[in-house]
């Protein structure tokens, strides 16, 4: 799997994977994983456990979700329609802590994201609908789950939102905590 790998400015722990697609008259083919060269040009070591796909329609946020108890590390990509993918560094210790990127993932441009554990996560979809997949690294918790809000004033994340819309979320979403009041890692 000839990838790219890419630090993101804002967090460098967060990188954009970005696979050799090959294409012709006929269509195109690309590896979207691959263990042994993830593992040699990440350096990440974690195994993935568990594969998730979700299905949103355009304006929906999903996010920002962490775990506290069973962190989880997230490679994530988007096989139809396009996202902005967030991640936010809620690591004390972390020379970018309370910093966030966001990074177009799309069908199109076949770009993946690795979202270490330690970041809250979440996504816009700016396309009538989407496909987002992503590999696990542990075990969703549900009583160890947490959710800072999407328009918190301190982080002052730019979701790339159309003037006058308001994000489409369920209720959890919707009422999660500012940043200054999450619980937070070391």
């Amino acid at each position: 799997m000839p990838i790219t790998v890419t630090p993101t400015k804002e967090i460098p722990d967060v990188l954009i994977i970005e696979p050799k697609v090959f294409g012709d008259e006929r269509g195109w083919f690309y590896e979207s994983f691959n263990q042994a060269e993830f593992t040699e040009k990440t350096g990440v070591t974690d195994p993935f456990i568990q594969d998730n796909h979700s299905f949103s329609a355009q304006h929906i946020l999903r996010g920002l979700h962490y775990q506290m108890e069973q962190p989880q590390g997230k490679l994530v990509r988007v096989t139809g329609g396009t996202v902005l993918d967030v991640a936010v560094d809620i690591r004390k210790s972390s020379p970018t802590f309370g910093q966030w990127t966001a990074v177009e993932l799309s069908a199109e441009n076949h770009k993946q994201l690795w979202v270490p554990a330690g970041c809250a996560h979440g996504f816009f979809v700016l396309s009538p609908s989407a496909h987002f997949l992503y590999k696990v690294t542990n075990y969703w918790d549900p009583k160890s789950e947490q959710r800072i809000i999407w328009n918190d004033p301190e982080l002052k994340i730019d979701w790339h939102m159309p003037s006058g819309v308001t994000p489409l979320q369920n209720e959890k979403d919707a009422n999660g905590l500012f940043f200054r009041n999450a619980p937070l890692f070391d």
